[in-house]
Formats: C-alpha cells, sequence, structure tokens
C-alpha cells in the first residue's frame, strides 16, 4: 500500500520577533509569535488570526522540536483551532520542517470534514517575517 495525498490548504503566515525564553533543561525554547496572514484552499479561504504562537525546542542534537497553535477565520466567519507539531534536523543542509497539523471546529459546520482526515504539512520561508504551510490530507 501507498500513501497518497491531496493539497487541502496553502497557508501564508505572518509571524514576529522570536522571544528567546532561554535553557529549558530539555533544549533552548523560543517562542515565534503569529501576527496574522490569509490561507486558501479548493474548500475554505480566509485569515490567519494574530495571537497564536510556534513554540520551538532546539535540542543540543540539532533537531529542533516545533508546536504551533494558532486559529484561521474563514471568509464565511467560521473560527478553525490549528495545533501544528513537528521536527526539523537543522544538521542536514536539507532540512524541511514537516509537521503533522490537527484542526478543531464546529463538528456541525460545513468545515467539519478537517477533523476526520489524517493531514502532513511542510514549512517554507514565505520571505521575511512569514512562512508558508502546505497542509496535505493523506489518503
Amino acid at each position: 500500500m501507498q500513501l497518497e495525498s491531496d493539497l487541502v490548504l496553502k497557508l501564508h503566515v505572518e509571524v514576529g520577533e522570536p522571544k528567546l525564553v532561554g535553557e529549558t533543561g530539555v533544549g533552548k525554547l523560543m517562542i515565534i509569535p503569529i501576527t496574522g496572514g490569509s490561507f486558501e484552499g479548493e474548500q475554505l479561504r480566509g485569515r490567519v488570526l494574530p495571537g497564536g504562537a510556534d513554540w520551538s525546542t532546539h535540542l543540543p542534537n540539532g533537531v529542533a522540536h516545533v508546536h504551533a497553535r494558532y486559529w484561521i477565520e474563514t471568509d464565511d466567519g467560521a473560527i478553525i483551532a490549528v495545533e501544528n507539531e513537528g521536527f526539523y534536523n537543522q544538521n542536514r543542509a536539507d532540512a524541511m520542517i514537516r509537521t503533522t497539523p490537527r484542526f478543531t471546529c464546529d463538528i456541525n459546520g460545513k468545515y467539519a470534514f478537517l477533523t476526520r482526515d489524517v493531514y502532513v504539512a511542510e514549512l517554507n520561508s514565505g520571505g521575511e517575517n512569514a512562512v508558508v504551510i502546505l497542509i496535505y490530507r493523506l489518503h
């Protein structure tokens, strides 16, 4: 069996100045505020709301753990919470951040389909102070 995927969402996430917490005993924690942005997909589009953040822990072995929590608002006013977690190896020249996003929304609403599937994502630079997140649904 081979997994296949479809691109579901493309998010352009704007981020603020990282805030260094420091060494935590597990690694160096940096909190990166999410300040806004936009998203689009085949079945929904809208904006990334300010107020979320990515908690990025850089481990001594060169691996980083990323854990972002934020929310998006569709053009028709639905609020969807997003939790996106993953790892990347900073020691590799071809390092790419890959994550597993999870969605929480009104299970009786038109976007409830987001809560029923498994998703993977890749993060890429979106220019200065921005990240592009491509979210794929596995099937």
